[in-house]
């Protein structure tokens, strides 16, 4: 039963993310355009990851994120069983977001937004945004949001201050208000597969499907290693001391 709760947790958390984040990017779409911009945009995602934390930090751990997942693993904080349960639960949540966003909105929204699919702008002549940038910087985000995450919910002299939700949720914003216009600021793996596929099934045998999954991995690969890496950094140095 523990763990039906933690895994409900985990994909109702999730669900929180990314259906906001999805409705938020296409809701500053023709013919709905509500004017929120990337600022509204950053807000939708940061204050559902906020209360997502908030209501549930206490059932599962509030992970939300297979990046946070990967990291709670690799420093010994969650099982390996547990963890695909966790990952499952949070791709599963991506997919339900995105189809129900797609159901929801017009489908000129959907198709001109690509149903909120976290991607670098299209290239021009003059500016492409290449694949190891995204890389990079994907990593540089998640790094941060785990950090943000260890040290509010791991750490017991964060978790006294109790602020993780706030931490954790501004943190997001941040980083989408900082490189949103660059690689559209994932994170995020389960965020980014669920509206991926649900635009795939619904786009399948257009050229648009290669595009997408050409590009998908490097919002798997970015996130994880970030958030690995920042699991690692704050279990090995900045609680060691304590432990």
């Amino acid at each position: 039963m523990n763990g039906i709760k933690v895994y409900l947790a985990e994909f109702i958390g999730t669900f929180f993310l990314c259906f906001a984040g999805i409705a938020a990017i296409l809701s500053t779409q023709e013919p709905i355009n509500s004017g929120a911009g990337l600022l509204g945009i950053a807000l939708a995602h940061g204050l559902a990851l906020s209360i997502a934390v908030s209501l549930f930090g206490g059932v599962s751990g509030a992970h939300f994120n297979p990046a946070v997942t990967c990291g709670m693993l690799v420093t010994g904080r969650i099982k390996l069983l547990n963890a695909i349960g966790y990952l499952l639960s949070q791709c599963l949540a991506g997919v339900m977001a995105a189809t129900v966003c797609a159901y929801a909105f017009p489908p000129q929204t959907v198709g001109d937004a690509l149903l909120g699919i976290p991607l670098p702008p299209p290239p021009t002549p003059e500016f492409t945004i290449a694949p190891t940038t995204v890389l990079i910087v994907e990593g540089i985000m998640t790094f941060l949001l785990v950090t943000a995450v260890f040290g509010t919910t791991v750490d017991e002299r964060g978790k006294a201050v109790n602020i993780g939700g706030f931490a954790i949720g501004l943190t997001v914003a941040m980083n989408i208000l900082a490189a949103g216009a660059i690689t559209g600021a994932s994170m995020n793996p389960a965020r980014s597969f669920g509206p991926t596929f649900v635009f795939w099934l619904g786009a399948r045998g257009e050229n648009i499907d290669l595009e997408l999954w050409s590009l998908h991995w490097l919002y798997w690969v970015g996130p994880i290693l970030g958030g690995i890496a920042a699991a690692l950094v704050y279990h090995h140095i900045i609680l060691k001391e304590d432990e």
